[in-house]
């Protein structure tokens, strides 16, 4: 445990590549990947193409609304695949609430709607 900041088995193992997961689960990230592999360099550059294509992906979300504003529709911009919002009942908090999906598209390994992030 010295050796590795005192974290515990969980917190060592949590980043840990796992097969027949998502194209878009964090630990397929790679600049991760790089930074884990020593290679610092390349793990930074990695790292600012996946800041600024996120950064392009957001000012097409943007350009959307505004054009959808413009003509006068409704917009619903992103939906996550997996979750959706709610109202927590007991504390009034906005929560993510699972709403089915993830485990039959990891059993047939169709991830097709899944988008590329990476």
């Amino acid at each position: 445990a010295e050796n590795m900041y005192f974290f515990s088995d969980l917190a060592l193992t949590l980043n840990e590549p796992e097969e027949r997961v998502a194209p878009t689960d964090s630990r397929l990230r790679p600049d991760q990947r790089l930074m884990e592999s020593g290679l610092w360099d390349e793990a930074n550059v990695e790292k600012q193409r996946l800041e600024e294509k996120q950064r392009a992906v957001r000012r097409r979300r943007e350009a959307e609304a505004v054009e959808a504003l413009e003509e006068g529709k409704d917009y619903e911009g992103y939906i996550p695949l997996w979750f959706e919002r709610k109202v927590d009942a007991v504390t009034g908090e906005l929560i993510c609430v699972y709403k089915g999906g993830y485990w039959e598209a990891k059993e047939k390994q169709d991830w097709s709607l899944c988008p590329d992030i990476f």
